[in-house]
């Protein structure tokens, strides 16, 4: 007999129907040879201190730092975790063979290795490697089975993560709230999570320490065009009204006209930083609803995996294209077929193949998120918000340049120069794609002073014929200004952040070439955001972040560059990417991590300042009540405990897992209840 594991009961539906195992059992299929069973997500982790020995329990300074010579895993305590494994291990000690079902990325990979380790599987292993979850896709993917062995870097790649972030979290957490916490709060470092803070408290230090400082503008307007003087602002009023005076009633003269035909090539289509920054910017959507939006959405064969960071298609994903178009053409929401007509514009002709699209080389396990050509149905509001991205992303791929003229007009008066520009779309191209749309805008506005050139729109307005030589009379002006702060980091701006280290690239090709050294992976960075805003570190102001005092007072405190800098953190990044790909030594990485934590607890343990963290945790946000919740629900929830009738379905039972309740009947096969509750 065969088992399959997958990461999730409906996973595992979808696979047994595809290879005939429709009989049900108890946590598991059966049928045709194979036995389909599942995981909810990790049943195993990386076993605490104390599991080691009992005098890594306490929190105290003289046991650290704490590295074990070996480390081990050991299964969740929950009561339906333990019986889930104890099924899975049952048919894996009398399997044949074991088919990986997992995820197709680093946590997958490393979720169903763990359970095959603590089960004792000794059968041979093969691997399922799907980038989508169409019946198409799930059969291509049994045809092309590959051993395990293959994916060994991957796991590695993991597995270190997940033993650096132990090492560093475990070990710069007691250390931090033993010495500086005086007892009264956990001070929690993280190696993504506290160079993540970092940037927002060092963000919030600017806006604060910001002092506006007042500055002139001097334009003038020449047949009801405004030009801008190009010697740039005056920094005090006397030298802005000198040079008014000098052009007051002399006359201008237009010295330069250019023009020049220009093209805009389409948006490269999404990777899930680029898709979770376009939600958070046209919807608002936190990182976090952005991320299980599309995870539906994938579970639903609508959309291809999410949790990639490439912006490109594999070349063999181009045959398979239009069919891909069809099910757009058929898409139907509301009665109203919105992409028929888009569609139809590409029909007749091949459609174009870009290398801004398709380039093998800079595909690794999984390609860009595109739609699967499996037509929806009944989506809720928000999926159908993100699918219409997506499909209009793709689309727009397809679609020529947009082309435009570009008009640049010069002048002066007496020695003072001054300029205007204007654009005309003289074609459309892809633009006609988000015709009303408004959903191609990827930076907002005052993110970073590079912001003007993400847009790569231009000043869109048209200028009179101007012709060189001309002369008359002008009107002009003295503007003052101020001077504005940094803009608070958006969820959107600070996944940009994240993805290149802290620094600003609106290039999309630098961008690119920078994700190596990004902080984070694309998957992971939503659940940081959400872990500072649950421990009190930052606070939402409509759409900005803002840093709480705890939060501050803890960057403050910390003295150790490497805890909380977004280039080292980023250096680490590269590093875990260069082992995944198989050309890094995890032992390498490990045992530099353990003498770099090891010197950080030298460091602060012989540290006699008086520095401490003397803020009290912020007050949380008050949680407004889930849609189609009850208040009844809502109000019971409150006050929840283990062992209690579920407040939402009344069935199952309240369950403790390691950041929420939840009921027991979370992943039943027949008939699941969604209820959660956040600690």
């Amino acid at each position: 007999m065969i088992v399959c594991i997958a990461e999730k009961p409906s996973v595992a539906r979808d696979i047994a129907k595809i290879i005939g195992a429709t009989s049900q059992r108890q946590g598991y299929m059966e049928g045709n040879g194979y036995q389909v069973t599942w995981t909810f997500g990790h049943l195993c982790e990386l076993k605490m201190p104390d599991d080691y020995t009992p005098m890594w329990k306490a929190w105290s300074l003289s046991s650290l730092p704490i590295i074990p010579q070996r480390f081990g895993i050991k299964l969740i305590e929950q009561s339906s975790i333990k019986q889930q494994f104890a099924v899975i291990q049952q048919l894996m000690l009398a399997a044949d063979g074991i088919i990986n079902c997992g995820d197709a990325g680093q946590e997958g990979e490393l979720i169903q290795r763990w359970v095959m380790q603590k089960a004792g599987a000794t059968c041979p292993v093969k691997r399922l490697w799907i980038s989508s979850m169409t019946d198409e896709a799930i059969r291509e993917g049994f045809e092309k089975l590959k051993d395990q062995d293959e994916y060994r870097p991957l796991y590695m790649a993991g597995l270190s993560r997940a033993i650096g972030d132990w090492l560093l979290g475990i070990n710069a957490t007691r250390l931090y709230t033993v010495k500086y916490g005086q007892g009264r709060q956990v001070l929690s470092i993280g190696r993504v999570q506290t160079p993540t803070l970092a940037m927002i408290v060092n963000r919030q230090k600017e806006i604060d320490n910001f002092k506006p400082e007042p500055y002139w503008v001097l334009a003038t307007i020449y047949r009801d065009t405004q030009f801008t003087a190009t010697s740039g602002k005056f920094m005090s009023k006397e030298e802005g009204e000198k040079a008014f005076a000098t052009i007051a009633d002399k006359p201008f003269s237009v010295t330069d006209v250019q023009k020049k035909n220009g093209t805009e090539a389409p948006r490269q289509l999404y990777d899930l930083t680029s898709l979770q920054v376009d939600l958070n910017r046209k919807y608002g959507f936190s990182a976090e609803k952005s991320l299980n939006l599309i995870q539906s959405l994938y579970e639903k064969k609508l959309t291809t995996y999410p949790r990639v960071d490439t912006q490109y298609l594999s070349d063999d994903i181009y045959p398979k294209c239009p069919q891909t178009m069809n099910g757009l053409f058929k898409t139907t929401f509301d009665g109203q077929h919105p992409y028929a007509d888009l569609v139809k514009k590409l029909s007749g002709k091949p459609l174009k193949k870009s290398k801004r699209v398709f380039d093998t080389s800079k595909v690794t396990d999984h390609h860009a998120i595109i739609p699967t050509g499996v037509t929806p149905q009944g989506l809720g509001d928000d999926e159908q918000k993100v699918f219409d991205l997506v499909a209009r992303r793709f689309i727009a791929a397809f679609y020529p340049d947009c082309k435009f003229a570009t008009t640049t007009v010069l002048g002066m008066v007496e020695d003072i120069e001054f300029k205007v520009s204007g654009k005309v779309i003289s074609d459309q191209g892809w633009r006609v794609v988000y015709a009303g749309q408004g959903a191609t805008v990827t930076h907002e506005k005052g993110d970073s002073p590079q912001d003007a050139a993400a847009e790569n729109t231009g000043d869109e307005r048209t200028l009179p014929d101007f012709a060189k030589g001309e002369s008359g009379t002008h009107m002009p002006t003295l503007t003052e200004k101020t001077t504005v702060p940094p803009k608070h980091y958006t969820e959107a701006s600070l996944l940009r952040a994240m993805e290149t280290a802290g620094k600003f690239v609106d290039n999309d090709e630098l961008r690119a070439a920078m994700k190596e050294n990004g902080i984070g992976r694309p998957s992971s960075r939503a659940g940081i955001i959400e872990t500072l805003f649950k421990r009190n570190y930052i606070r939402r102001e409509k759409k900005n972040i803002v840093a709480t005092s705890t939060g501050m007072e803890l960057i403050d405190v910390i003295h150790e560059e490497l805890l909380k800098s977004p280039e080292l953190t980023g250096i680490w990044e590269k590093r875990l990417r260069d082992i995944e790909h198989g050309g890094g030594s995890p032992e390498e990485f490990i045992n530099g991590l353990k003498e770099q934590v090891t010197e950080i607890v030298k460091q602060v343990i012989s540290d006699n300042t008086n520095r401490h963290v003397t803020a009290p945790p912020a007050t949380k946000e008050k949680e407004k009540p889930a849609k189609g919740r009850s208040k009844t629900a809502e109000t019971i929830s409150k006050r929840l405990r283990a062992g209690m009738k579920c407040p939402l379905c009344g069935k199952g039972k309240v369950i403790k897992g390691n950041t929420a309740y939840g009921c027991s009947r979370w992943n039943d096969a027949q008939e699941p209840c969604r209820f959660r509750k956040p600690f």
